[in-house]
């Protein structure tokens, strides 16, 4: 399907006079009408130190489309801060908005026939959902990322907002002090930006890179730094030259482009909701990607950068080291990325990287050389089993062993597992199942920091398994596995296992195992009973009816015509 379309601009004259008055109120004068209209689409907000800053990113776009000869157009669009969230009813809300900023940003730019989009954001679902709407538009994009906060210091320790969480277990489990949470909780973000590890946003800012739909370098700057101001005034000089190029979002997302972004996303050791998010952007652009297609990459790509929140490095530390593009150009010299892949600028990605040093810095440790690499295959596994027919991610960086069969411990919320955590009552060698959380059964399929934090602060990161048709922060590590499909609310077997049943995760096998009869799951699954939806009415109501599976993106446009 090509979506391509002309200029859309209001350039005509006696019959478009209406629309003209119009954009002379908003500033508008005659020479005005022939030139492309862009939007910037401004996801600026306090909600979220995330966002905070970007308003005068906005305004410098805004400065710098006029200067290379368009007419900028800017329009608000929401966010929600998972940060803040996180472990509440509100969480929730958070991959639903994902869905609200692509509809938004898709719902002005057809509404106003706009030639070109220029999108800023900072938080987790700002940037999946301003790519899924550029690839349903297709008119030409950029997205303007942000920016990365700050470290937080505390007794030597580089800080992050899940210094925060993993301190409230370590804190339960008697091995911190009031005064060090306290402290802790006081330094851990410092200023504006996204959260600093290689969490969700800043992976997704980098496949945004990645994809060629972000400048060079853009991916990993500090938000508070002043090359983002000069990085944004030049994506929308980039963007003009597109619009008159007609270089397309449909022309940079292809198979390939998204096979690189999956390299890299094993390479940096970034989020599992990265895999949500490229099946969403993926679908948005018609093009077919599944599960199935993330295992071959973790086969041939070894996690090279030692970044929180298992690794040592913030995402500061990254930039400097030589970011994205320096390990693109790893990659590209052992046959693992497409150089011939085009970005945004028109260029391909072996003419951008022509330039890159072929080797990173050797002052430095945060990016790992190929031939000695944090881990030897990537970090995110795709698993199959009874459990998971569908598929589900595990995670399992920053741990020691893979593998683990325990008994069951069962929770319907994530609310009465962190409880059970807390409370000291999870032990070496259990497996804790927290279901209901998917999708529709949430609704909105929340992050469990919170319960996976307060694991790893009680020291049983490497002891305890935890399996989840939720979600996953970008800041989870241990022996995780999210995103179980078919979700419980839907029947899936997640919703048919009892407590003490004996669960298996084994992630270089990629399986994820109940170990009873089939004759038994078959009994249990006659007595299951579909729940009460737990919304009626208002958007999480209309989430829960629209949402497609994990395994599919947990997209709300799928086969609507079916």
């Amino acid at each position: 399907m090509d979506n391509s379309r002309p200029s859309q601009a209001i350039t005509s004259g006696v019959q478009r006079s209406p629309n003209r008055a119009m954009l002379r109120a908003v500033g508008f004068s005659d020479g005005d009408f022939d030139k492309p209209i862009v939007g910037i689409a401004n996801a600026y907000s306090t909600i979220t130190p995330c966002n905070a800053g970007i308003n005068d990113l906005a305004l410098q776009a805004e400065v710098a489309t006029r200067q290379a000869g368009a007419m900028p157009q800017l329009f608000g669009t929401i966010t929600i801060s998972d940060g803040i969230s996180m472990g509440t009813e509100g969480m929730k809300c958070s991959l639903v908005s994902r869905e609200v900023i692509a509809d938004a940003i898709e719902t002005v730019c057809l509404g106003q026939s706009l030639d070109g989009i220029l999108a800023i954001g900072g938080c987790d679902k700002n940037i999946p959902g301003a790519l899924m709407a550029m690839a349903r538009l297709n008119i030409p994009a950029i997205f303007v990322y942000g920016g990365t906060i700050k470290p937080g210091h505390y007794q030597g320790q580089d800080l992050t907002i899940v210094s925060a969480f993993e301190a409230v277990g370590a804190y339960s489990a008697g091995k911190l002090s009031e005064t060090d949470l306290l402290e802790i909780e006081r330094r851990a973000c410092p200023g504006v930006g996204a959260c600093g590890g290689m969490y969700t946003a800043n992976t997704m800012s980098s496949i945004a890179e990645v994809l060629g739909l972000s400048l060079m370098y853009s991916s990993t700057m500090a938000a508070e730094d002043g090359e983002k101001l000069d990085s944004t005034a030049e994506s929308a000089k980039v963007l003009v030259e597109a619009i008159r190029g007609q270089i397309l979002p449909r022309q940079l997302i292809t198979r390939q482009s998204l096979e690189n972004a999956i390299a890299v996303l094993m390479a940096v050791g970034g989020s599992t909701n990265a895999v949500l998010h490229l099946l969403a952007i993926a679908q948005a652009a018609e093009v077919p990607l599944t599960l199935d297609d993330f295992a071959p990459m973790r086969e041939r790509v070894p996690v090279l950068c030692d970044l929180k929140p298992s690794g040592r490095y913030v995402t500061v530390d990254f930039h400097r080291a030589g970011g994205i593009p320096q390990v693109m150009k790893i990659l590209l010299n052992h046959g693992v990325l497409h150089g011939d892949c085009r970005t945004i600028t028109g260029r391909t990605w072996a003419e951008q990287l022509a330039q890159v040093p072929d080797t990173p810095p050797a002052d430095q440790a945060v990016i790992r050389p190929w031939e000695n690499p944090v881990y030897p295959q990537g970090h995110l596994a795709i698993l199959r089993g009874n459990l998971a027919t569908d598929g589900a991610v595990a995670k399992i960086s920053g741990i020691k062993h893979s593998q683990i069969t325990g008994p069951a411990r069962v929770f319907d919320s994530e609310e009465a597992c962190l409880s059970a955590i807390l409370a000291g009552t999870i032990q070496a060698g259990d497996v804790v199942v927290i279901r209901y959380e998917g999708p529709k059964g949430g609704p909105g399929m929340r992050e469990m920091l919170s319960p996976t934090s307060a694991i790893i602060g009680a020291g049983l990161g490497d002891k305890v398994g935890l399996i989840t048709d939720g979600r996953f922060s970008g800041g989870t590590y241990g022996l995780v596995v999210g995103h179980v499909a078919p979700e419980a609310a839907v029947g899936g077997t997640i919703a048919l296992v009892q407590a003490g049943d004996l669960i298996t995760i084994d992630a270089q096998e990629r399986r994820l195992h109940l170990h009873i009869s089939d004759a038994e799951l078959g009994q249990r699954r006659a007595q299951w009973q579909s729940p009460t939806p737990r919304y009626t009415r208002g958007v999480l109501a209309k989430y829960a009816k629209l949402v497609s599976s994990s395994h599919l993106g947990a997209v709300t446009d799928l086969d609507l015509n079916c």
